[in-house]
């Protein structure tokens, strides 16, 4: 099985995510985008996962234009199913004819959801870092919820979460000394404190990656 990443920011790692993948055998071609030139080409992929970024999908920058495009042409036309995390699932959104929108505080720390089904999408707790939200396409159903967003939903083969499954102590570090402590203090979040929850749930949130993962899998090929 040959999995395409495309990640936006060289600080992030496909994780527990990767690990998963791996562990069913898969190979990882992890690919930069924007800076590392055109998005790649799709024959003979197998799964796309689709990471975040600390763009939002509505802005205007011409890159995530073209990314919208490509994801709808691997859906419509290639048929390749996606993982979209966090702004990769709003640009999944995007593309299939939903739409996202600010939401009036960011959503940053661990948090549990409201889940649809526990064995496809556990409640968590879950890492959560952002700001927007998506308003689904027609025909996509929600697995999973809590008040502030829609946080899991799947269309026809494809997974899309707003959380970061991904995410470890170390790619946490990084966010934050990135600029990302000074967003977590303005939405109420400790970032010492969500640093070290974040270390403590490392087994669990590698386990829950991989449950969501087998979801995927299960997505694409029903």
């Amino acid at each position: 099985m040959r999995v395409l990443v495309i990640r936006h920011h060289d600080v992030d790692t496909a994780g527990f995510i990767a690990e998963a993948f791996e562990a069913r055998d898969a190979s990882l071609d992890v690919h930069l985008f924007p800076d590392h030139g055109a998005l790649p080409g799709i024959g003979g992929v197998d799964h796309i996962v689709v990471m975040g970024s600390v763009s939002s999908v509505n802005d205007p920058d011409p890159w995530i234009a073209e990314e919208l495009a490509w994801i709808r042409a691997a859906v419509d036309q290639a048929g390749v199913p996606v993982l979209g995390i966090c702004f990769g699932a709003q640009a999944l959104c995007a593309a299939l004819g939903g739409r996202v929108e600010a939401m009036e505080r960011m959503e940053i720390g661990w948090f549990t959801v409201e889940s649809a089904d526990q064995d496809a999408v556990p409640a968590g707790p879950w890492l959560e870092f952002h700001g927007d939200r998506c308003l689904l396409p027609d025909g996509a159903t929600v697995l999973a919820r809590n008040d502030a967003a829609v946080q899991a939903f799947r269309t026809g083969r494809h997974l899309a979460v707003q959380f970061h499954p991904e995410v470890d102590g170390p790619q946490l570090k990084r966010w934050l000394d990135s600029l990302g402590a000074r967003e977590a203090v303005a939405a109420g979040t400790d970032p010492d404190q969500f640093l070290a929850d974040t270390i403590r749930e490392e087994p669990a949130a590698r386990a829950r990656a991989d449950r969501l993962v087998a979801t995927a899998l299960a997505i694409r090929d029903s």
